[in-house]
């Protein structure tokens, strides 16, 4: 298995954990912030769909901005937006061949730009994604949630 193929498994694999941690969101404590400092509840679980919409741009055009988009006001709209661009990049993956997905691609931010092969910035988004899952994660019991399965049962999963 090549790093593309192994990179599209560990997709497939981190998706549902997403979805579920996107999900076990309580509807009515999106405005959650555990320091003024923290990022709310809600644009925390926007920044992992959108940073599948980035990469999709990537992925498709080469060079993007990073997407403004306000976040939505409900879990479902949330975990929707990216369940339909993390499956979109996935297949948009599934079609690159090696000398694609060592191309350099730009992801700009304001006035800097991230600037790498394809490889490196689908690797590193995902890895800041499940960085953001876990911080999102912790949130959860304080919203009045359950944490979800993620990489194995939870203390909240029945019979714990």
């Amino acid at each position: 298995m090549n790093d593309l193929e192994f990179c599209i498994v560990r997709r497939k694999a981190e998706a549902p954990a997403f979805l579920r941690v996107l999900k076990a969101l309580p509807p009515d404590r999106l405005d959650y912030q555990p320091d003024p400092k923290a990022r709310s509840a809600r644009d925390l679980a926007w920044v992992m769909a959108v940073e599948e919409l980035a990469l999709l741009g990537v992925l498709e055009k080469g060079a993007v901005d990073w997407p403004s988009d306000a976040a939505p006001a409900s879990v479902d709209e949330i975990a929707a937006a990216y369940e339909k661009w993390s499956g979109a990049v996935t297949a948009k993956l599934a079609s690159l061949d090696e000398a694609a997905w060592r191309k350099g691609g730009v992801l700009r931010f304001g006035g800097a730009a991230w600037e790498a092969p394809l490889a490196d910035m689908t690797w590193g988004l995902l890895f800041d994604a499940i960085h953001h899952r876990g911080q999102l994660s912790v949130y959860l019991r304080p919203m009045g949630g359950k944490v979800p399965s993620i990489y194995g049962p939870s203390a909240d999963d029945a019979g714990m």
